[in-house]
């Protein structure tokens, strides 16, 4: 039988993404969509690292099962690497 793995996202493209990534491996790959009860995790840490871990963890604790999360955003070197963590926000999200 195969291990249950989350993918804390409910972007359809990132999911499929990962799943073809996952694919040699023996995981039953779900998503959040699975888990509709499960509120969204606010990622308000300072790193990439530190919004996924913190996804991670609180999605796991919520299911009780293997989690994935990652965290992405637009780092430009003229601007220092801004705007990272903040991109959405930068945006105007």
């Amino acid at each position: 039988m195969k291990e249950d793995l989350v993918v804390a996202t409910r972007n359809k493209k990132k999911l499929n993404e990962i799943r073809v990534l996952l694919s040699d491996l023996d995981f039953n790959i779900l998503s959040l969509d699975d888990f509709p009860d499960i509120p969204e995790v606010v990622e308000d840490m300072d790193t990439f690292e530190g919004n996924a871990s913190k996804k991670a963890l609180q999605i796991s604790n919520a299911t009780k099962k293997l989690t994935l999360a990652d965290d992405s955003g637009l780092e430009i070197d003229f601007l220092n690497g801004k705007p990272g963590v903040y991109s959405a926000r930068f945006a105007g999200d």
